[in-house]
């Protein structure tokens, strides 16, 4: 299989650029993200080798690139038989098979019903303690072709990454008590986060593009928080990196999964300019809803459900929902088309193709 690929008269770092400030573009900006068992069967569909994710990034038109340091400290935590630990966040992941494949889970919980002293003990990387060469080096390897940016929808994510480490219902309990050694720990978790990012940033002046970050604020019918909560303990959080982001003169893109738009207001009184996941199904979260409501005011990035035709209908459905979202969000511009999330294993691989040949066929201003 291979994809018909749009006329394009801009390099990908010109085109995103131009997207984050709502001006038109030769088209649409894209963005790709699968899981492992439905990206081995596109390699294969598409002829390219399994571990060249830059042959996919280019048989798909995908328009920018991860810059990333290298961690070159000691490992900061064990790895029990059967598990994977982040070691850069401590995390601990199991294998969980399902019919199309399966994943690493989070499972353990090392902070869960944590007391002050495990909080305070628990390790955190030191900025020090990476290669920011390798991350300049990477930058300037794609020879001003392609959007660049640093971070990813794992940063500053309080609740989602600490929920990984102690527990979602132990996370939010934290945050509502204001626990003292709880949210210690969480500033201490964004310290470094930030510390990294600013180092990165500042190695690559001159190269980067954007800055992406995440918070999961919604179910699929609500807000996971309030309003105000979320303005006592995530707001001066997220502050701190988009400000951050400002000084450098790059703009925000922040990962939101589930019914979000209660948020938004604050995210651009924030400086945020982009907002990525967007899933259609959760509660004001349609394309329509979104671009009535923030058009030319956010970039969005995503609105393809990964659980809907995507991979429950037909390639024909596929592509009249991918036609349908491009016919409501490209008049608003700031469009950056992509999956609500990593594209699922249950995904036939046509639908897929089907996916991306839409953003070049109908994605063209």
């Amino acid at each position: 299989m291979k994809i018909s690929k749009a006329k394009e008269t801009m390099t990908a770092k010109e085109r995103v650029k131009r997207t984050f400030q709502f001006e038109k573009t030769d088209r649409v900006t894209i963005g790709y993200s699968a899981n492992p068992g439905i990206h081995s069967r596109l390699c294969a569909a598409l002829g390219v080798p399994e571990g060249d994710i830059e042959a996919v990034y280019q048989a798909l038109g995908v328009d920018y690139r991860p810059i990333n340091p290298v961690y070159t400290g000691r490992p900061l935590f064990p790895v029990p038989e059967n598990r994977r630990v982040d070691q850069l966040e401590g995390c601990i992941m199991r294998w969980v098979a399902h019919g199309t494949g399966g994943y690493w889970d989070f499972c353990d919980f090392p902070l869960k019903d944590a007391t002050d002293e495990m909080f305070d003990r628990f390790p955190v990387p030191n900025p020090d303690d990476f290669d920011y060469d390798i991350a300049l080096e990477q930058a300037k390897s794609y020879g001003g072709q392609y959007g660049l940016y640093v971070g990813n929808p794992g940063v500053p994510d309080v609740l989602n990454s600490n929920g990984r480490l102690m527990g979602v219902e132990d996370i939010l309990c934290h945050i509502m008590l204001d626990d003292e050694a709880a949210m210690r720990f969480v500033q201490r978790r964004a310290a470094f986060q930030m510390g990294m990012m600013e180092r990165t940033i500042d190695k690559c002046k001159g190269q980067l593009d954007f800055v992406w970050l995440g918070e999961d604020l919604g179910t699929q019918i609500a807000p996971m928080i309030s309003l105000d909560l979320y303005r006592q303990q995530l707001r001066p959080i997220h502050k701190q990196f988009v400000d951050l982001a400002a000084s450098y003169g790059l703009p925000t893109l922040v990962h939101t999964c589930g019914s979000s738009s209660w948020v938004y207001e604050d995210f651009i009184e924030l400086g945020v300019r982009g907002v990525d996941t967007l899933q259609p199904e959760a509660a004001n979260m349609s394309p329509q809803y979104l671009a009535s409501h923030f058009g030319g005011r956010l970039n969005f990035r995503g609105c393809i459900s990964t659980a809907g035709p995507l991979a429950y209908g037909t390639a024909a459905e596929t592509e009249q929902v991918c036609r349908e979202t491009l016919d409501i969000m490209m008049p608003v511009r700031g469009y950056h088309f992509a999956p609500t999330h990593e594209i699922q294993d249950n995904t036939p691989v046509e639908n897929l193709i089907t996916m991306y040949q839409a953003a070049h066929t109908y994605g063209v201003y």
